[in-house]
């Protein structure tokens, strides 16, 4: 099934230099980027990102993830894509690797670039990416408009304004 998932290269990639080698691992998946933006992170995208993960993990945990993607501790910036293909998902999930970098897989992204902050506790895991379908489309509408992509496969409707621009519905 064609899927789409997004991936974020997080602070602590960024500032360590490592996109173009993370980029390369992320090749081999063989799925096409359809969207990529370098931005800084606000608070509420921060918040509305990790929503989940304060009913599960709880407030502390919760406000450390969103100071940390904001680039408390590192760089201000992150880099979004998009990939789009044959199960998009997975394939990105398995290729990073578990999000806790000291259980993940030596040979994947988080097993051989990431930490856990022994100060702050939090996982510096370099990269993000979407756990289910269901949250891919969650996320990807969050951080991305439709004429950001290149690639829709979710509903879109256009509005009338000024000037005509495709929104998600």
């Amino acid at each position: 099934m064609i899927q789409q998932t997004l991936v974020i290269i997080k602070p602590d990639g960024l500032i360590k230099s490592l996109t173009g080698n993370i980029l390369s691992v992320l090749a081999e998946t063989k799925l096409k980027i359809v969207a990529a933006k370098v931005l800084k992170v606000p608070k509420e995208l921060a918040e509305k990102h990790y929503c989940q993960l304060k009913a599960e993990k709880g407030e502390a945990i919760f406000n450390n993830v969103v100071e940390y993607i904001m680039g408390k501790w590192h760089t201000d910036r992150v880099f979004a894509l998009v990939y789009h293909g044959e199960d998009a998902v997975n394939k990105m999930r398995s290729i990073c690797g578990s999000t806790n970098p000291e259980k993940a897989d030596p040979t994947t992204i988080r097993g051989k670039y990431g930490r856990i902050n022994s100060q702050t506790g939090v996982f510096e895991n370099v990269i993000h990416t979407s756990d289910t379908i269901e949250n891919a489309e969650r996320e990807i509408k969050l951080w991305f408009s439709p004429d950001e992509l290149t690639d829709l496969i979710y509903p879109v409707s256009t509005e009338n304004k000024k000037i005509e621009r495709v929104i998600w519905k």
